[in-house]
Protein backbone atom coordinates (compact mmCIF):
# COMPACT_ATOMS: atom_id res chain seq x y z
CA UNK A 1 0.00 0.00 0.00
CA UNK A 2 1.35 3.33 -0.60
CA UNK A 3 -0.27 6.75 -0.42
CA UNK A 4 -0.09 10.51 -2.56
CA UNK A 5 -1.72 13.61 -2.55
CA UNK A 6 -4.68 13.72 -4.93
CA UNK A 7 -7.51 16.41 -5.73
CA UNK A 8 -9.28 17.88 -3.02
CA UNK A 9 -6.12 17.42 -0.08
CA UNK A 10 -6.77 13.87 0.61
CA UNK A 11 -4.08 11.12 0.43
CA UNK A 12 -4.67 8.38 -2.10
CA UNK A 13 -4.13 5.14 -1.21
CA UNK A 14 -3.44 2.21 -3.35
CA UNK A 15 -3.75 -1.84 -2.65
CA UNK A 16 -3.49 -4.60 -5.41
CA UNK A 17 -6.58 -7.19 -5.10
CA UNK A 18 -6.53 -10.19 -7.57
CA UNK A 19 -4.23 -8.83 -9.28
CA UNK A 20 -5.82 -5.09 -10.26
CA UNK A 21 -4.42 -1.72 -8.49
CA UNK A 22 -7.59 -0.27 -6.49
CA UNK A 23 -7.26 3.18 -5.29
CA UNK A 24 -9.37 5.14 -2.32
CA UNK A 25 -9.17 7.49 -0.25
CA UNK A 26 -9.30 7.07 3.47
CA UNK A 27 -9.90 10.74 5.49
CA UNK A 28 -11.64 11.16 9.06
CA UNK A 29 -12.17 8.92 12.13
CA UNK A 30 -14.82 7.16 13.50
CA UNK A 31 -17.40 4.39 12.22
CA UNK A 32 -16.73 3.25 8.42
CA UNK A 33 -18.85 5.37 5.54
CA UNK A 34 -18.10 3.84 2.03
CA UNK A 35 -18.72 6.37 -0.80
CA UNK A 36 -19.53 4.70 -4.14
CA UNK A 37 -19.58 6.73 -7.26
CA UNK A 38 -21.53 6.80 -10.29
CA UNK A 39 -20.16 6.05 -14.41
CA UNK A 40 -17.52 7.83 -15.55
CA UNK A 41 -16.63 9.67 -12.19
CA UNK A 42 -13.97 8.98 -9.04
CA UNK A 43 -13.68 9.43 -5.46
CA UNK A 44 -13.00 13.65 -6.22
CA UNK A 45 -17.04 13.75 -7.18
CA UNK A 46 -17.56 13.38 -3.26
CA UNK A 47 -15.24 16.23 -2.56
CA UNK A 48 -18.20 18.83 -1.75
CA UNK A 49 -19.07 16.57 1.16
CA UNK A 50 -16.31 14.13 2.25
CA UNK A 51 -15.08 16.45 4.86
CA UNK A 52 -18.25 17.24 6.21
CA UNK A 53 -19.18 13.53 6.79
CA UNK A 54 -15.14 12.61 7.78
CA UNK A 55 -15.77 14.64 11.03
CA UNK A 56 -17.92 11.62 12.27
CA UNK A 57 -16.63 9.18 10.38
CA UNK A 58 -14.22 6.47 8.65
CA UNK A 59 -14.67 7.86 4.96
CA UNK A 60 -13.87 5.15 2.36
CA UNK A 61 -13.86 6.82 -1.00
CA UNK A 62 -12.89 3.75 -4.03
CA UNK A 63 -12.21 4.31 -7.26
CA UNK A 64 -14.37 1.64 -8.89
CA UNK A 65 -12.51 -0.08 -10.95
CA UNK A 66 -12.09 1.21 -14.64
CA UNK A 67 -12.34 4.62 -12.91
CA UNK A 68 -10.01 7.50 -11.26
CA UNK A 69 -6.33 6.24 -10.39
CA UNK A 70 -7.99 2.26 -10.31
CA UNK A 71 -6.74 -0.19 -13.33
CA UNK A 72 -8.69 0.05 -16.54
CA UNK A 73 -7.70 -4.18 -17.44
CA UNK A 74 -9.66 -5.75 -19.35
CA UNK A 75 -11.92 -7.32 -16.43
CA UNK A 76 -15.12 -8.05 -15.12
CA UNK A 77 -17.62 -4.97 -15.08
CA UNK A 78 -20.69 -6.57 -14.42
CA UNK A 79 -22.61 -4.93 -11.19
CA UNK A 80 -21.57 -7.80 -9.69
CA UNK A 81 -18.03 -7.78 -10.59
CA UNK A 82 -18.18 -4.34 -8.83
CA UNK A 83 -19.53 -5.41 -5.64
CA UNK A 84 -17.04 -8.08 -5.08
CA UNK A 85 -14.53 -5.70 -6.04
CA UNK A 86 -15.71 -3.50 -2.81
CA UNK A 87 -16.83 -6.76 -0.70
CA UNK A 88 -13.08 -7.71 -1.41
CA UNK A 89 -11.86 -4.57 -0.37
CA UNK A 90 -13.77 -4.31 2.71
CA UNK A 91 -11.65 -7.36 3.54
CA UNK A 92 -8.71 -6.32 3.36
CA UNK A 93 -8.89 -2.95 5.16
CA UNK A 94 -10.71 -5.49 8.03
CA UNK A 95 -13.92 -3.33 8.10
CA UNK A 96 -16.67 -5.82 9.61
CA UNK A 97 -19.32 -3.20 9.80
CA UNK A 98 -19.87 -0.07 6.87
CA UNK A 99 -22.33 2.49 6.29
CA UNK A 100 -22.45 2.60 3.35
CA UNK A 101 -23.68 5.43 0.43
CA UNK A 102 -24.18 4.64 -3.65
CA UNK A 103 -25.26 7.40 -6.06
CA UNK A 104 -26.30 6.20 -9.49
CA UNK A 105 -24.56 3.19 -10.57
CA UNK A 106 -22.48 3.36 -7.14
CA UNK A 107 -26.16 2.65 -5.95
CA UNK A 108 -26.70 0.19 -7.81
CA UNK A 109 -23.43 -1.52 -6.97
CA UNK A 110 -24.19 -0.63 -2.74
CA UNK A 111 -27.54 -2.33 -3.54
CA UNK A 112 -25.90 -5.56 -4.86
CA UNK A 113 -23.02 -5.74 -2.00
CA UNK A 114 -26.13 -7.30 -0.05
CA UNK A 115 -25.88 -10.00 -2.03
CA UNK A 116 -22.37 -10.56 -0.55
CA UNK A 117 -21.76 -8.88 2.58
CA UNK A 118 -25.15 -8.35 3.90
CA UNK A 119 -23.84 -8.66 7.59
CA UNK A 120 -21.31 -5.96 7.03
CA UNK A 121 -24.09 -3.24 5.93
CA UNK A 122 -25.09 -1.67 8.88
CA UNK A 123 -27.12 1.46 6.87
CA UNK A 124 -27.65 1.83 3.52
CA UNK A 125 -28.10 5.99 1.78
CA UNK A 126 -29.04 5.52 -2.11
CA UNK A 127 -28.79 8.80 -3.78
CA UNK A 128 -30.59 8.30 -7.11
CA UNK A 129 -29.61 4.58 -7.63
CA UNK A 130 -29.46 3.29 -10.45
CA UNK A 131 -31.25 -0.63 -10.92
CA UNK A 132 -34.40 -0.19 -9.28
CA UNK A 133 -36.79 0.32 -12.64
CA UNK A 134 -36.39 0.54 -16.71
CA UNK A 135 -36.28 4.34 -17.30
CA UNK A 136 -33.25 5.68 -17.72
CA UNK A 137 -32.12 8.65 -20.06
CA UNK A 138 -31.48 8.70 -23.56
CA UNK A 139 -27.92 9.46 -23.74
CA UNK A 140 -27.61 5.78 -21.81
CA UNK A 141 -29.38 4.07 -23.97
CA UNK A 142 -27.45 5.22 -26.25
CA UNK A 143 -24.09 4.20 -24.87
CA UNK A 144 -25.27 0.50 -24.29
CA UNK A 145 -24.94 -0.11 -27.90
CA UNK A 146 -22.67 -3.01 -29.12
CA UNK A 147 -19.47 -1.40 -29.57
CA UNK A 148 -19.91 2.34 -30.73
CA UNK A 149 -18.66 3.53 -27.26
CA UNK A 150 -15.76 1.22 -26.42
CA UNK A 151 -14.21 1.36 -30.14
CA UNK A 152 -15.09 5.08 -30.81
CA UNK A 153 -15.89 6.58 -27.71
CA UNK A 154 -12.56 7.34 -25.67
CA UNK A 155 -11.92 11.09 -27.76
CA UNK A 156 -15.07 12.14 -26.42
CA UNK A 157 -15.05 10.63 -22.52
CA UNK A 158 -13.47 14.26 -21.19
CA UNK A 159 -16.37 16.11 -23.23
CA UNK A 160 -19.11 14.51 -21.68
CA UNK A 161 -17.68 14.64 -18.01
CA UNK A 162 -16.90 18.69 -19.12
CA UNK A 163 -20.08 19.16 -19.90
CA UNK A 164 -21.54 17.61 -16.59
CA UNK A 165 -19.32 19.58 -14.49
CA UNK A 166 -20.29 22.87 -16.21
CA UNK A 167 -23.97 21.77 -15.80
CA UNK A 168 -23.87 20.37 -12.34
CA UNK A 169 -20.33 20.73 -10.62
CA UNK A 170 -20.68 24.58 -9.19
CA UNK A 171 -20.12 23.18 -5.99
CA UNK A 172 -16.55 21.59 -6.95
CA UNK A 173 -13.16 23.51 -6.62
CA UNK A 174 -11.92 24.08 -10.23
CA UNK A 175 -8.98 21.16 -8.68
CA UNK A 176 -11.49 18.43 -8.50
CA UNK A 177 -13.40 19.64 -12.25
CA UNK A 178 -9.96 19.65 -13.83
CA UNK A 179 -9.46 16.05 -12.00
CA UNK A 180 -12.42 14.61 -12.66
CA UNK A 181 -12.02 15.59 -16.78
CA UNK A 182 -8.16 14.47 -17.39
CA UNK A 183 -9.29 11.10 -15.56
CA UNK A 184 -12.00 10.95 -17.25
CA UNK A 185 -9.81 11.18 -20.53
CA UNK A 186 -7.35 8.91 -19.78
CA UNK A 187 -6.83 5.64 -21.96
CA UNK A 188 -9.24 2.63 -21.09
CA UNK A 189 -12.23 4.71 -19.78
CA UNK A 190 -14.05 4.18 -22.71
CA UNK A 191 -13.81 0.25 -22.70
CA UNK A 192 -14.72 0.22 -18.83
CA UNK A 193 -17.55 3.12 -19.36
CA UNK A 194 -19.00 1.07 -22.73
CA UNK A 195 -18.61 -2.94 -20.95
CA UNK A 196 -20.41 -1.44 -17.47
CA UNK A 197 -22.99 0.42 -19.29
CA UNK A 198 -24.27 -2.78 -21.15
CA UNK A 199 -24.21 -4.99 -18.36
CA UNK A 200 -26.85 -2.50 -16.57
CA UNK A 201 -28.10 -1.18 -19.45
CA UNK A 202 -30.06 -1.45 -22.97
CA UNK A 203 -32.21 -0.26 -25.81
CA UNK A 204 -34.91 -0.26 -24.16
CA UNK A 205 -33.68 1.05 -20.88
CA UNK A 206 -32.28 -0.47 -17.34
CA UNK A 207 -31.50 -4.10 -17.66
CA UNK A 208 -31.26 -5.30 -13.68
CA UNK A 209 -33.35 -5.00 -10.98
CA UNK A 210 -32.16 -5.12 -7.68
CA UNK A 211 -35.77 -6.74 -6.45
CA UNK A 212 -35.08 -9.91 -8.62
CA UNK A 213 -32.22 -10.64 -5.93
CA UNK A 214 -33.72 -9.36 -3.10
CA UNK A 215 -35.42 -12.40 -1.80
CA UNK A 216 -31.71 -14.10 -1.68
CA UNK A 217 -30.89 -11.66 1.54
CA UNK A 218 -32.64 -12.77 4.47
CA UNK A 219 -31.83 -9.54 6.24
CA UNK A 220 -32.11 -6.11 5.03
CA UNK A 221 -30.55 -2.69 6.96
CA UNK A 222 -32.21 0.37 7.28
CA UNK A 223 -32.57 2.50 3.76
CA UNK A 224 -33.34 5.56 2.67
CA UNK A 225 -33.18 7.01 -0.34
CA UNK A 226 -32.36 10.77 -1.61
CA UNK A 227 -33.51 12.09 -4.77
CA UNK A 228 -33.81 15.31 -6.84
CA UNK A 229 -36.80 15.97 -8.12
CA UNK A 230 -36.25 17.44 -11.47
CA UNK A 231 -33.59 14.46 -12.14
CA UNK A 232 -33.69 13.26 -15.64
CA UNK A 233 -31.18 10.64 -15.49
CA UNK A 234 -32.97 8.39 -13.24
CA UNK A 235 -36.54 9.82 -12.31
CA UNK A 236 -37.52 10.07 -9.12
CA UNK A 237 -40.67 7.65 -9.74
CA UNK A 238 -38.32 4.78 -9.39
CA UNK A 239 -37.73 5.96 -5.65
CA UNK A 240 -41.09 6.16 -4.63
CA UNK A 241 -42.01 2.61 -5.97
CA UNK A 242 -39.30 1.29 -4.47
CA UNK A 243 -40.72 2.76 -0.81
CA UNK A 244 -44.02 1.25 -1.69
CA UNK A 245 -42.49 -2.12 -2.41
CA UNK A 246 -39.98 -1.86 0.95
CA UNK A 247 -41.75 -1.54 4.19
CA UNK A 248 -39.43 1.09 6.58
CA UNK A 249 -38.01 2.49 3.60
CA UNK A 250 -37.60 6.40 3.42
CA UNK A 251 -37.27 8.82 0.31
CA UNK A 252 -36.08 12.45 0.93
CA UNK A 253 -36.78 14.73 -1.61
CA UNK A 254 -34.74 17.59 -3.07
CA UNK A 255 -37.28 20.07 -4.77
CA UNK A 256 -35.74 21.44 -7.62
CA UNK A 257 -32.49 19.23 -7.39
CA UNK A 258 -31.28 16.90 -10.43
CA UNK A 259 -29.06 13.71 -10.16
CA UNK A 260 -26.16 14.94 -8.81
CA UNK A 261 -27.16 15.98 -5.41
CA UNK A 262 -23.94 15.30 -4.46
CA UNK A 263 -22.68 18.69 -6.24
CA UNK A 264 -25.71 20.23 -6.57
CA UNK A 265 -26.99 20.60 -2.66
CA UNK A 266 -23.74 19.65 -0.94
CA UNK A 267 -24.36 20.77 2.89
CA UNK A 268 -27.70 19.83 2.54
CA UNK A 269 -27.61 16.47 1.29
CA UNK A 270 -24.48 15.79 4.02
CA UNK A 271 -26.97 16.90 6.99
CA UNK A 272 -29.64 14.57 5.85
CA UNK A 273 -26.80 11.56 5.26
CA UNK A 274 -25.76 12.37 8.85
CA UNK A 275 -29.42 12.48 10.10
CA UNK A 276 -29.85 8.71 8.57
CA UNK A 277 -26.56 7.02 9.47
CA UNK A 278 -26.56 8.58 12.75
CA UNK A 279 -30.39 8.43 13.89
CA UNK A 280 -30.14 6.04 16.99
CA UNK A 281 -33.02 3.84 16.09
CA UNK A 282 -33.85 3.03 12.16
CA UNK A 283 -35.64 -0.07 11.65
CA UNK A 284 -34.32 -2.48 9.00
CA UNK A 285 -36.07 -2.68 5.71
CA UNK A 286 -38.25 -5.36 5.02
CA UNK A 287 -39.66 -6.64 1.19
CA UNK A 288 -43.68 -6.37 1.42
CA UNK A 289 -46.28 -8.33 -1.08
CA UNK A 290 -45.73 -5.85 -4.09
CA UNK A 291 -44.42 -6.87 -7.08
CA UNK A 292 -44.52 -3.68 -8.91
CA UNK A 293 -40.84 -3.43 -9.55
CA UNK A 294 -40.14 -7.06 -11.06
CA UNK A 295 -42.55 -7.00 -13.84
Amino acid sequence: MRAAGTAGGHELEYLTIHGHRRAFVRTGSGPALLLLHGLGADHTTWEPVIDQLARRFTVIAPDLLGHGQSAKPRADYSVGGYANGMRDLLTVLGIDKVNVVGHSFGGGVAMWLLLYRPDAIRRLALIAPGGLGREVAIELRLAALPFVVERYGQPWMGLVMRLLARLNGRSLSPDARNHLLRVSASPGTARAFARTVGDVIGWRGQTRSFLERAEEIQTLPAMALFWGEKDRIIPIGQGEALCATLENCTLERFPGAGHFLHWERPRELAEALLRFVEAPVVLPARLGSSSALRS
